[in-house]
């Protein structure tokens, strides 16, 4: 538990402030888990409803926020062949970067980001000069509420310090074992327990700091009804559908976007409201 509080408050002291007014809009996305499109990608089944939903937030002016485990970078060593196998949406993410409208932040499974030299050489084509974080503070100009967001792997010994020994499980332990349908129990976002713990320290250190903080790595979303409070934007991985927070008109909104049925059985992407909104003019 003190780890995890330790790391936050490092984390939170070293990254920028964002300002923001009711004119803003921001959609926080997480754990997208891109890869290299073979059988091992989770991100492949659901890449259509990201670029559907992405496309849609481009044209009505939001900022997109990508909070970690962007690309599976503990699986394939070569981000070069996740670049190529989704090339659609990392050009649709350079149209944000273009606009100013694109920040990112990484996660445990995408630490290698950290280092901006890596950032360079391998995403410099699409997003030149980025500097990808491992936090973001957005303050809300009306009354100065702020949210932290962060990965929330922080204070995880496997996860944060010892991220290079779980990057080595996963690619020759785990993975390999999954084929027979063994899941990794260290995985956060496998293990009901592992989340449950993971968010435990979270939520205390929320009401230690009395910030609100905005997290994925769990891939379980989450809306607190109150301010500070805990949030996390689920990830884009779950089975037929992806989860987002959006942040717009001074309200956070929680989201899913699916493939529905019609009745002339056509399909349609849509959105749907899974709870909010939040009013960030309730936070002190």
């Amino acid at each position: 538990m003190k780890a995890t509080v330790k790391r936050l408050d490092d984390v939170r002291k070293a990254v920028p402030v964002i300002d923001f007014g009711n004119d803003s809009k921001f959609v926080i996305m997480s754990d997208c888990h891109r890869g290299v499109a073979n059988w091992g990608d989770n991100f492949a089944p659901n890449q259509h409803l990201f670029f559907a939903a992405l496309s849609n937030y481009y044209r009505n002016g939001y900022s997109y926020i990508e909070l970690g485990d962007g690309d599976e970078l503990w699986e394939n060593r070569k981000p070069e062949q996740i670049l190529r196998a989704h090339s659609d949406a990392f050009w649709l993410m350079s149209e944000f970067y273009k606009k100013g409208r694109l920040l990112m932040i990484y996660g445990n499974h995408d630490k290698a980001k950290e280092k901006n030299e890596y950032v360079k050489k391998f995403y410099g084509q699409h997003f030149p000069g980025i500097q990808i974080l491992e936090g973001i503070r957005l303050r809300y100009r009306c009354n100065g509420t702020e949210l932290f967001l962060a990965h929330g792997h922080q204070g995880d010994l496997l996860n944060d310090t010892f991220w290079r020994l779980g990057r080595f499980l996963v690619r020759y332990v785990w993975r390999p074992l999954e084929l027979f349908g063994v899941h990794d129990p260290t995985d956060a976002g496998k293990s009901y327990e592992k989340a449950n713990r993971v968010e435990r320290k979270l939520e205390k250190w929320v009401e230690k700091r009395e910030i609100s903080l905005v997290t994925g790595h769990t891939h379980r979303s989450r809306l607190t009804p109150r301010l500070p409070g805990y949030f996390n934007s689920g990830s884009c991985v779950h089975p037929r559908c992806i989860t987002a927070l959006e942040i717009a008109d001074g309200e956070i909104v929680l989201v899913k976007w699916a493939v529905y049925v019609m009745k002339d059985n056509t399909l349609k992407v849509a959105r749907e409201v899974l709870d909010g909104p939040v009013k960030l003019a309730g936070g002190g």
